[in-house]
């Protein structure tokens, strides 16, 4: 795995060639139906380094825990009818793309109670995303989130290189064509 980022790294460096955005460049091509609202930014954008709340009381994490793979980053809560829409479709984006190149990384923000979450992803089977928290929008704020949900695509350097405002329809072949063509480019 870190071969792999550490090759990826060295192509950009080496032949001065963006391998993300050339990524993109698919990406745009794959957009279809609800994913025409997915917006590919030309260059890679800086994220917050702000900390969250991990499931259970786990302690505080950040983004850059999960550095080196593509992280589909959707920001939710327990209340917005659309993220709870959504919750089972990323899930199924995790089970079937999940692994060293890509997590689905849900964090609920503002108020949404530990219990609340464990109940809605109970009710709804969802054993394989996690529960993380915002509950002061610190993380949700610095990255420009001001209306759920919000969907970001982070590379494996921890940048944002795409973002969908609103709901869309993960479970769509052209989601999975984008994720698939981030995290398996050459098949």
């Amino acid at each position: 795995m870190k071969n792999l980022v550490l090759a990826f790294v060295y192509t950009a460096l080496v032949t001065g060639a963006n391998p993300v955005a050339a990524a993109g460049a698919d990406i745009l091509s794959l957009r279809d139906g609800d994913m025409k609202k997915l917006i590919v930014h030309e260059t890679p954008i800086a994220t917050s380094d702000a900390a969250f709340d991990l499931e259970d009381g786990g302690g505080k994490g950040s983004l850059a825990d999960y550095r080196g793979k593509y992280v589909l980053l959707n920001f939710w809560a327990t209340w917005c009818a659309p993220c709870r829409k959504e919750m089972p479709q990323l899930e199924a984006l995790q089970k079937e793309f999940g692994g060293d190149m890509f997590q689905v990384l849900t964090i609920a923000t503002g108020r949404n109670s530990p219990e609340g979450i464990t109940r809605f992803f109970a009710d709804a089977g969802i054993d394989s995303l996690p529960r993380h928290q915002d509950p002061k929008q610190a993380l949700a704020s610095q990255m420009g989130v001001f209306g759920l949900p919000i969907t970001v695509i982070l590379d494996p350097e921890g940048r944002e290189v795409a973002r969908l405002q609103g709901d869309a329809d993960w479970s769509s072949e052209s989601a999975k064509a984008i994720i698939k063509a981030l995290v398996q480019p050459n098949s």
